[in-house]
């Protein structure tokens, strides 16, 4: 096989290098960003990206482009026509974010359910009142989307004595999980409708675009919570701010917006019943060291011809 030119579009640690490089040491590996990739293209075999990254311009720059590596798990910005009716390989980095996310979700749950968002605002005006608190243990955990990181989560969450439903495509067995569910609307709304706390963890297609909207908020209990780490579309923004004004929840845990950074002007800054964390729940020390090895992984696969993993259905967008 001729030299392979993988081009990253990320910074990497000498340990990242020498993590690809030990796949092959004639690979070329050509580390540059989003700026300057377009003038790497015309040699590129092998693009490593992210899925939010504008890639369209850097793929029609590619002839020899043969694969292009994700490293995150979303990948809304990589479909596009082109793609979708090539042979180029898509995947992602599906499997790595499990172990922060879950502890992010767990964070914004305590801090609810102990009452911390209430003691923190407290504690800025120098205010000594005792709050309502509850606990997990025994509360129902409701997971939309039990992929990778619903696994995750799932397993936390059984740990702390919590009752987990979820709903999947496909019917599996499921260790974590005390009940499945298909992913239909009316299974989702009787799911939803036992929980007291609400994990959305689908990734972003056609098809779960604005997927959590009024009905959905209508059908939880008054106490329940909402978390959001997938995508901010995933959810109908308006009607989540809706569900909050008119308390037909309880509050809710947000990563991820319709619009990031989160504009000054939304009204969820100043809800007292939201949590809001600027798209941080994978981020960990760890993410690009099990994000390069996967890739490496991947990069092995790939040059001895064997089955590659975490590959894009182009046409599913996941």
């Amino acid at each position: 096989m001729a030299v392979l030119n993988v081009v990253v579009l990320n910074p990497l640690a000498d340990r990242h290098l020498e993590v690809i490089q030990a796949v092959d040491p004639d690979i070329n590996i050509i580390v540059t960003d989003e700026k300057s990739a377009l003038e790497k293209m015309p040699g590129c075999h092998i693009l490593v990206t992210w899925g939010w990254a504008e890639t369209r311009p850097l793929y029609l720059a590619a002839p020899h482009l043969e694969w292009i590596h994700a490293l995150s798990a979303g990948v809304e910005k990589l479909i596009f026509p082109e793609l979708q009716s090539a042979d180029t390989i898509l995947t992602n980095s599906k499997g790595i974010h499990g172990i922060p996310v879950s502890e992010h979700i767990l964070a914004m749950m305590l801090a609810f359910s102990r009452g911390l968002t209430i003691s923190i605002r407290q504690q800025e005006a120098k205010k000594w009142k005792r709050m309502p608190t509850t606990e997990l243990h025994e509360q129902t955990l409701a997971i939309v989307g039990l992929g990778s990181i619903g696994r995750e989560i799932a397993k936390k969450a059984k740990a702390l004595g919590m009752r987990v439903l979820a709903s999947k495509q496909e019917v599996t067995t499921e260790l974590f999980v005390d009940k499945l569910y298909p992913p239909d609307n009316e299974s989702l709304l009787e799911m939803l409708s036992q929980a007291d706390f609400v994990v959305i963890a689908l990734p972003l297609t056609e098809h779960t675009q604005n997927m959590i909207s009024l009905p959905h908020f209508t059908a939880m209990k008054r106490s329940a919570y909402l978390f959001n780490i997938a995508r901010g579309t995933v959810v109908n923004e308006a009607d989540l701010i809706t569900a909050l004004e008119q308390k037909l929840i309880q509050g809710a845990g947000l990563d991820v917006f319709a619009t990031e950074p989160l504009p000054e002007t939304s009204l969820l800054w100043n809800m007292p019943n939201v949590i809001i964390t600027p798209h941080v729940a994978a981020l960990s020390p760890a993410y690009l060291d099990r994000a390069i090895k996967l890739f490496a992984d991947n990069l092995t696969r790939f040059i001895q011809g064997r089955d590659m993993i975490n590959i894009i259905d182009k046409e599913k967008g996941y």
